[in-house]
């Protein structure tokens, strides 16, 4: 997804997950109504089949943003919740870096 579509996909329901890392969020700031799950919980967090899975996640349709710093681990990350079932999984282009450009 292209950071620019970012804005119109959180008001058309999609869950916008934030994977950086405490610093970096603290250093860069935020994305307003994103939810934090650092990379290394991601999985277990968002997997249908885990009793420890987000109530925010919705159900294996609903369709998560994956976002990192600049765009690269938030690929990977988009794939692996793929092989979870979420179908409609994908990842923000350039990451948060290119979506601050933006605001």
């Amino acid at each position: 997804m292209q950071p620019e579509e970012l804005a119109a996909a959180m008001a058309a329901g999609a869950l916008v997950v934030d994977t950086r890392s405490e610093a970096q969020r603290r250093r860069d700031g935020e994305v307003p109504g994103a939810l934090v799950v650092e990379r290394n919980v991601l999985e277990w967090r968002l997997d249908p089949a885990s009793p420890h899975r987000l109530a925010e996640a919705g159900d294996r349709l609903r369709t998560i943003v994956v976002v990192c710093d600049e765009g690269y681990a938030s690929s990977l990350a988009a794939a692996s919740l793929q092989d979870l079932g979420l179908v409609n999984a994908t990842d923000l282009a350039g990451g948060y870096q290119a979506w601050k450009r933006l605001v």
